[in-house]
């Protein structure tokens, strides 16, 4: 499985994008667009449906060599046998990340949201494997988030040593500076999935990411 140290690219297959589109099939369309990470993530679906899209999509991530994270629900990316978990704000309350980690399994990726430099710096006691940081600007995909902005991205790349993917509102039209802001990684949502041609568009952002040299200091294994 791809070590996080060599993941650029963050996709996801996003329950309010997919449409009536068949999972596995856009999986595999965001793999071939070299989508390095990717995350399941369906907000309002149950359990059940959850995991029975997971199934179907692993042995697609698996024989591609590319982390298969599940968002939110620890019991079920172990119940799975995903390859991690990712956390926001409000579900480190309930299972810190050493506790999902127990849970899951000590290979298991466990990822952090971070909304701030203040929760950013916090994660670092965590020990997550990496962070998210945003939004950086408005989305479709969390209409109530407040943009934390470039400046705050600039202070978390100068002072956070966690792998950090850039997140929110990133479009081919501004990723340019989200890079030069110190971002090294990034996680797209909307402009891959709601693109015409998914594979094209995820293989855009990976050129445009991987141009940018990963800094010492952000490289973690």
């Amino acid at each position: 499985m791809r070590p996080i140290a060599d993941c650029r690219l963050y996709g996801f297959l996003d329950a309010a994008y997919l449409g009536t589109r068949d999972p596995a099939d856009v999986a595999r369309e965001l793999i071939l667009g070299g989508v390095d990470i990717l995350q399941l993530r369906a907000k309002t679906w149950c359990h059940d449906d959850i995991a029975a899209v997971a199934r179907r999509v692993l042995p697609v991530t698996r024989a591609a060599g590319v982390p298969l994270i599940i968002n939110d629900h620890v019991a079920l990316a172990r119940r799975v046998g995903a390859d991690g978990v990712h956390l926001g704000q409000e579900d480190l309350e309930m299972m810190p990340v050493a506790a999902a980690r127990n849970a899951i399994g000590p290979c298991a990726l466990v990822g952090v949201s971070t909304h701030s430099l203040a929760q950013a710096r916090a994660a670092g006691a965590l020990a997550p494997d990496y962070i998210g940081i945003g939004p950086l600007f408005a989305t479709g995909t969390k209409p109530a988030a407040a943009p934390i902005g470039l400046a705050t991205l600039r202070d978390v790349s100068r002072q956070v040593s966690l792998p950090a993917f850039a997140i929110g509102g990133i479009t081919m039209a501004n990723v340019a500076e989200v890079l030069q802001s110190g971002a090294s990684r990034i996680a797209v949502v909307s402009a891959i999935l709601c693109a015409a041609d998914v594979t094209a568009a995820a293989r855009e952002f990976k050129q445009a990411v991987t141009a940018k040299p990963v800094a010492v200091s952000d490289r973690r294994t």
